[in-house]
């Protein structure tokens, strides 16, 4: 049996630019230098990481720490909830190392400051968190997929696939979304929507559809990942003119006072047609068929938070 107290890491060297994987020689040298009992393995994929973090689950590891973003904790999250593990004597942990780190930048863990995000794992303070839910056909499976961000549906799910493509080029996460945001608004694509949320069914051509248990990069920024619910923000087609409006709202943080936006909160949403729109859950990609149906778990997990 794993040591109460030891840590189970998983490093994602594949996440990022060469700059940030170089980090990880850095975040090893520190935990030996606070004295951190801990076991490591490396992901070969991304699509490892999911598997690696429910062999650290059902291998009795109660602290399980990323070292990645969004994406590897979206994996993580799946890997852990899908283990045989008992689910309340995990606690999960994150360092950020990835693309995007939303969800650690929610609960104010720094980027740019591995020190400080050991020290606060160290500290071990947690918060039960909610899990959102899509249940999907994947490859003839139905199959549940977690996550903890957000859902984004359309110009959303391109935006996080280009701006990651982009930022491993330049190296520059923020200048990489924005970029990427707005070339996408310029194109100003619509997609044939039906959704039904709280009983209303919802046919429309819209730009993006954003569902969060977090902020989601900014188009859900008052959903909190521990009330039980989902924000939904709907964004049709803004006329020209108004794009400048729009970036500006949601680069200020007001993004809930746009006129092309349709606000819900809900406990569930089912995604009945997203006509050839990209999905993404917390930066990847779904390859579903058929309908989405998106909920939520209420506390499903414990996250360590400052």
């Amino acid at each position: 049996m794993i040591e109460g107290k030891r840590w189970g890491i998983i490093y994602n060297p594949k996440a990022g630019t060469r700059k940030v994987q170089k980090r990880w020689k850095e975040i090893r040298q520190y935990l030996r230098l606070r004295n951190v009992a801990f076991d490591y393995v490396q992901s070969e994929s991304f699509n490892s990481i999911e598997r690696l973090s429910c062999m650290l689950a059902n291998n009795g590891y109660q602290t399980i720490v990323i070292v990645g973003g969004d994406g590897a904790l979206n994996d993580a999250i799946n890997g852990i909830m899908n283990s045989k593990a008992d689910k309340d004597k995990i606690s999960l942990g994150v360092i950020p190392n990835g693309i995007g780190n939303d969800f650690a930048a929610y609960w104010g863990i720094e980027s740019d400051d591995y020190k400080k995000a050991i020290d606060y794992i160290l500290m071990g303070r947690v918060r039960k968190v909610d899990a959102g839910t899509c249940n999907c056909n994947i490859k003839g499976k139905s199959v549940v997929r977690y996550f903890l961000n957000s859902v984004h549906i359309g110009l959303g799910a391109r935006v996080v696939g280009i701006s990651n493509s982009t930022y491993r080029f330049w190296g520059i996460q923020t200048i990489s979304f924005w970029i990427s945001l707005i070339l996408l608004m310029f194109e100003r694509k619509l997609y044939r929507t039906h959704l039904k949320i709280n009983g209303e069914h919802i046919r429309e051509y819209v730009m993006t559809v954003c569902i969060g248990n977090s902020v989601g990069y900014g188009l859900t920024p008052s959903a909190v990942p521990y009330n039980g619910w989902l924000d939904v923000s709907i964004l049709s087609r803004p006329r020209f003119m108004q794009l400048f409006s729009e970036v500006r709202l949601l680069l200020q943080g007001r993004i809930l006072n746009s006129k092309s936006l349709k606000l819900y909160r809900t406990k569930q949403i089912m995604v009945l047609r997203a006509q050839n729109a990209h999905v993404c859950l917390d930066g990847r990609l779904l390859d579903y068929e058929g309908t989405l149906r998106i909920g939520i778990v209420p506390e499903a997990i414990n996250f360590i938070i400052p």
